[in-house]
């Protein structure tokens, strides 16, 4: 069976076949990536090959100059993640008759990452994030005597597994908007893993972390794109241990930030109007008190009244209030 595979190239000396055709730049937030050059390549592979089969068939036969990293090709090692049409996979998982689009699967480097070669992006960002969560245990006093362990609750473990998943492949950081504008955000795999270690009853540091975590760049920074949950080939769903670590540190205290004040917000405009009011939202979430960042966000306030997009001035409660407090009276919890 044929199929046809687009193969974005990229080589910092500046050298490409002459069939090699230029394509367009990364859409925002990615167009500081370099522009790919794209060639086109036919392989005959059996119906159920994946992408990778297709990329080891075109450097072995076809293209010796094709740089592509791979190792397990069993969805394990999480080496051969690359963006496959748009999103990021892994290459030996991605069967190419599911993605095969208009007669032909395009496979490039991640425009998120720093590329060297062709399909191989420098990981480095997303190792530095990996370790700034300090993924070890701290021991817990007491420690046991070197011919036992620690013993811990099964329950307690079990919570843990979705976490342990994790082959640290980057495929959510790859796609992670929030990490695409803030090259400061942990990213998804990094806040996974700091869960995992944060839950562990075994760890000594709970608190330390919840505070880390709860600093710019950390958990509040994240914006719900759900990229990660969609694109981790292993289920680990980080968006959920990001949540997790939000409703540790809220209940741990650490509330002194954007990301909470604005969640607090958002329910207390809800719960008091039956609506979000966008005029209030951004100055509570900054904090009334913050001067030098409230003067920072005028600037956004001024653009919004010449587009004529500035909140109402009065904000109206909805008919029907009263369901409205009484679904959060009977949620309770810190928004009741």
């Amino acid at each position: 069976m044929q199929f046809t595979i687009e193969v974005g190239r990229y080589n910092p000396e500046g050298r490409y076949a002459d069939n090699a055709i230029p394509g367009e730049p990364f859409p925002a937030p990615w167009n500081r990536s370099p522009v790919r050059r794209y060639q086109t390549y036919t392989v005959d592979l059996p119906e159920h090959a994946v992408v990778l089969d297709a990329l080891i068939e075109i450097r072995e036969y076809q293209d010796q100059s094709l740089a592509v990293r791979c190792a397990c090709r069993s969805a394990i090692c999480g080496s051969c993640a690359m963006w496959i049409n748009g999103h990021a996979n892994l290459a030996c998982k991605s069967k190419l008759q599911a993605f095969t689009k208009d007669g032909k699967t395009r496979v490039e480097s991640p425009p998120s990452m720093p590329v060297i070669r062709d399909l191989v992006c420098d990981m480095a960002p997303f190792w530095e994030k990996h370790l700034a969560v300090k993924p070890w245990l701290q021991n817990k006093q007491p420690i046991p005597p070197p011919d036992e362990e620690y013993r811990v609750p099964n329950a307690a473990m079990e919570e843990l597994i979705q976490e342990v998943s994790c082959i640290s492949c980057g495929a959510c950081l790859m796609d992670c908007e929030s990490f695409a504008v803030n090259s400061e955000f942990l990213g998804p795999q990094a806040l996974a893993q700091a869960y995992r270690y944060t839950g562990d009853p075994r760890d000594a540091e709970t608190k330390e972390r919840l505070g880390q975590y709860s600093e710019s760049g950390g958990i509040w920074d994240c914006t719900h794109c759900y990229e990660c949950v969609a694109q981790c080939p292993k289920g680990v769903a980080p968006l959920d241990q990001i949540l997790k670590l939000r409703k540790l540190a809220v209940d741990a205290g650490f509330t002194n930030n954007a990301g909470t004040r604005h969640a607090d917000a958002f329910a207390e405009s809800v719960r008091d109007s039956g609506r979000l009011n966008e005029l209030t939202l951004m100055p509570k979430s900054i904090g009334y008190f913050n001067v030098i960042e409230q003067l920072k966000v005028l600037p956004s306030a001024f653009n919004m009244l010449r587009a004529g997009k500035l909140p109402p001035l009065i904000h109206h409660k909805i008919p029907g209030l009263k369901r409205i407090k009484a679904i959060f009276e009977r949620v309770g919890g810190r928004f009741k």
